[in-house]
């Protein structure tokens, strides 16, 4: 394998690294979102309402990170070799923030949303991951 192919691997798996990092932070700070929303929702109050949606916040900016990392991972699988069938759909995922946080009328549907972002993040995770197994495989 040439020295420049094999530095554009380690490029790629460094890359899906870091979505991977975005990413968990992403559903990390979902999952903290769903359980003050949950607590809101049978009665939590006002404090809790100021906690789910500071949450929300925080999976707001670690969903753009998390998208920014994707197109990184993106660009760099495009370096690796067009050859190698190495797809990452992240059209999906970037309209995640966008819908996924506007106009709350009820806090049931902010959960469910909450629920639907979690698994688009998974979906997310379970294909970077996939990615980087291949990339791995042609270095050894």
């Amino acid at each position: 394998m040439e020295v420049y192919y094999r530095e554009e691997i380690i490029e790629a798996i460094e890359a899906s690294d870091v979505a991977l990092d975005r990413l968990h932070e992403a559903y990390n700070s979902l999952s903290s979102a769903g359980g003050w929303g949950l607590f809101d929702m049978f009665g939590g109050g006002l404090f809790s309402t100021m906690i789910k949606h500071g949450k929300i916040n925080d999976a707001q900016s670690a969903i753009e990170e998390a998208k920014d990392a994707l197109v990184d991972l993106k660009e760099e699988l495009l370096d690796v070799d067009k050859n190698l069938d190495l797809r990452l759909d992240i059209g999906g995922f970037l309209t995640i923030a966008d819908y996924v946080f506007d106009n709350f009328f009820t806090d049931f549907i902010v959960q469910q949303k909450i629920q639907d972002a979690k698994a688009q993040v998974e979906e997310a995770i379970r294909m970077v991951k996939d990615i980087k197994r291949q990339l791995q495989s042609y270095l050894a």
